[in-house]
């Protein structure tokens, strides 16, 4: 117990450094604005699969369309807007009809925190039931608005509760919550103790090769048993240990 956590700590302050990197977390903090920062935040989650490069290329693509205010433009988007840019099996059509869908959200709940506040309880002990509330509250509006939603809407909005590890979520989760270097802490009225870290393949195999999961597939379950781990040495903020893990094994995969 001792090495691993010696080994954690050791990972941890060698890369949670932001700079010299092509996460996708630099460019939101290009970002000043809070309300630029949630909702281009919630993006570059939505678009955070694939290779980085790819994620930032269409991260790139709208701030360029959005010219660097992405809250303004969401709450005065049409769908006249020209969206020509798509991401993997993110169609034209699914992003134009992502960005109406928060148009109408903004709208009445004025920002993504207060809409994803009405889907949080203390009791819960994580934050499992919060996701699974936002995303089908979000799948609910995009049918009473599209109709049924097709393939890469319900790859956006994944839930736990059909096993989904909820990556895109999670990560999202960890950068409103969590105030640090790296993460913005605007979401006050979740505690970091509460999440539940994002699990991608480099999460998923340096957790496995430390002993933090026994599980090999990538699900819900997996994200949970690695977080119940890592509150052995991290109780109050568990998730700290997330960016580095899987900058760590990014690195090493390279030499």
């Amino acid at each position: 117990m001792n090495k691993l956590k010696t080994k954690l700590e050791k990972i941890y302050s060698q890369y949670s450094n932001l700079e010299n990197t092509s996460d996708p977390l630099h460019l939101i903090h290009k970002l000043n604005d809070k309300n630029d920062i949630e909702v281009f935040a919630f993006l570059a989650s939505v678009f955070a699969y694939g290779s980085v490069k790819q994620i930032n290329n269409v991260l790139n693509e709208f701030l360029k369309l959005s010219e660097h205010k992405p809250y303004r433009f969401i709450r005065t988007f049409s769908s006249k807007n020209i969206i020509n840019f798509k991401h993997r099996f993110y169609s034209e059509n699914d992003i134009t009809n992502l960005l109406t869908l928060l148009k109408i959200i903004l709208k009445e709940f004025d920002s993504l925190e207060n809409f994803f506040r009405q889907f949080y309880s203390d009791e819960h002990p994580t934050v499992k039931y919060s996701i699974s509330g936002f995303s089908n509250a979000i799948l609910t509006h995009y049918e009473n608005h599209f109709g049924q939603p097709d393939r890469g809407i319900k790859f956006m909005f994944p839930l736990p509760e059909k096993g989904s590890a909820c990556k895109r979520m999670n990560l999202f989760l960890r950068w409103m919550v969590r105030n640090d270097n790296l993460d913005f802490g605007f979401w006050k009225f979740i505690p970091a103790s509460k999440l539940i870290i994002p699990v991608d393949t480099h999460i998923a195999k340096i957790s496995f090769r430390l002993g933090l999961t026994k599980r090999k597939n990538v699900s819900w379950k997996m994200a949970e048993e690695i977080t119940e781990n890592l509150r052995k040495f991290d109780k109050d903020d568990p998730v700290r240990f997330d960016y580095s893990l899987c900058h760590f094994d990014m690195i090493k995969e390279k030499f």
